[in-house]
């Protein structure tokens, strides 16, 4: 592929990854990852370094305006960050001894058991019935926020904190290893183990993954894994495609979210599985 053609093509996609990250709390990663490797056949570690520059993108793209409209929990994505982080400072630490082949078949079964999860709860806009545990009020981690798509305000509470807080190490480990932001994990935690709503969860994820992803960044880099010339135009596609992302969100339905989750996760697993057991990897 000419470089011209390379660079328009990965803009485009990282402008739809941009979106989806902002939209879904994933960071941009599940498109990036697929259209480097599997598209324009680069080595997955490439193709990490660049998503790694796409998560924090989406991140600084999106946080911004949730934060602003109070539907990200600050307190819980900063309680949760501890474990995030320390997580994503080992998986990137091993991610160098894995080869392409073993990580692109780990990636998509950590999107499909996710996809499997999510699929239990298709039909939810708010979690009903959720008793706040202690600990939790403790840390005051419970909220409220004003849903457009609802009309109301929406009044939350917290549970399952430790489950929670293991998950999140688990999904920086996940960051630190596959350059996914993490966010699927985070998500997965916050919205099911932790029953937050689904809004919060993926605003609160977008605040948290470029704070993941920065913590094992700087591993990439030394280990040359971040190419300029390719995490240029993904770095610009993303902050724009973001733009886009957020005012969705805010308008549509938590039903309707997780139902384009569900597809976005289906599709990129199967990719990923598919091209890793066949050895298309370099």
């Amino acid at each position: 592929m000419e470089p011209v053609t390379f660079s328009a093509v990965l803009f485009a996609a990282s402008v739809l990854a941009g979106a989806l990250g902002a939209l879904l709390g994933l960071g941009g990663g599940v498109i990036i990852v697929p259209v480097l490797t599997l598209m324009a056949g680069l080595n997955i570690h490439y193709a990490i370094g660049a998503s790694i520059v796409s998560v924090i993108a989406t991140s600084s793209g999106a946080a911004a305006t949730y934060v602003r409209d109070r539907i990200t929990n600050l307190r819980l994505g900063m309680f949760l960050e501890i474990a995030t982080t320390t997580g994503a400072v080992t998986g990137a630490l091993v991610a160098g001894w894995l080869p392409g082949r073993v990580l692109s078949v780990v990636f998509g079964l950590v999107l499909a058991h996710a996809a499997w999860t999510m699929v239990r709860s298709l039909q939810d806009d708010v979690p009903r019935d959720v008793v706040g545990s202690p600990l939790a009020t403790r840390l005051r981690l419970h909220g409220e926020y004003y849903d457009p798509s609802l009309q109301r305000q929406v009044k939350y509470q917290i549970t399952g904190v430790p489950e929670g807080f293991g998950m999140m190490w688990l999904a920086g480990l996940i960051s630190g290893l596959l350059g996914i932001g993490s966010g699927v994990f985070k998500v997965i935690a916050m919205d099911i183990m932790m029953r937050a709503p689904l809004k919060v969860s993926t605003t609160t994820s977008n605040f948290m993954i470029g704070v993941t992803a920065a913590a094992s960044a700087g591993i990439y880099f030394l280990r040359g894994d971040i190419h300029p010339f390719i995490a240029a135009p993904v770095a610009l596609g993303i902050l724009l495609g973001t733009v886009g992302g957020t005012r969705l969100l805010l308008n549509l339905r938590g039903a309707a979210i997780r139902k384009v989750f569900l597809v976005v996760l289906v599709a990129i697993a199967l990719q990923m599985i598919w091209g890793g057991l066949r050895g298309t990897l370099r």
